[in-house]
């Protein structure tokens, strides 16, 4: 089932409202910027992680270090899902602040 562009919208605001809001939290030394849709966090280290959406495509990417990764919404489990790898945006999120950043960060939510 293909999702809405409403919903598409929705759901990509909804989870990048929730990383920034998670991110605020947990105290780390870092600088967000979310513009025109795209959100994207900065280490004090100076490596980033920027959440970008992809409307034709009704999927959210993630561009890191390591490569960029495509993630679609499953609407059974209410989350997003890499593409190639079948990880869920939260456990990737974990492994890669922790390598970017040292901290363990509860993404469960996301």
């Amino acid at each position: 089932m293909s999702l809405s562009e409403a919903r598409f919208h929705d759901l990509v605001d909804a989870t990048q409202q929730a990383l920034e809001d998670l991110f605020d939290e947990s105290g780390m030394d870092l600088d967000m910027e979310n513009s025109a849709g795209v959100l994207t966090i900065k280490f004090d280290n100076g490596s980033q992680l920027i959440f970008s959406r992809q409307e034709p495509l009704r999927q959210l990417w993630l561009a890191d270090k390591s490569g960029g990764f495509h993630f679609d919404y499953d609407e059974e489990s209410k989350k997003w899902i890499c593409e190639k790898s079948e990880e869920l945006l939260g456990e990737m999120l974990e492994r890669i602040v922790w390598e970017r950043a040292g901290e363990k960060l509860d993404f469960d939510e996301i």
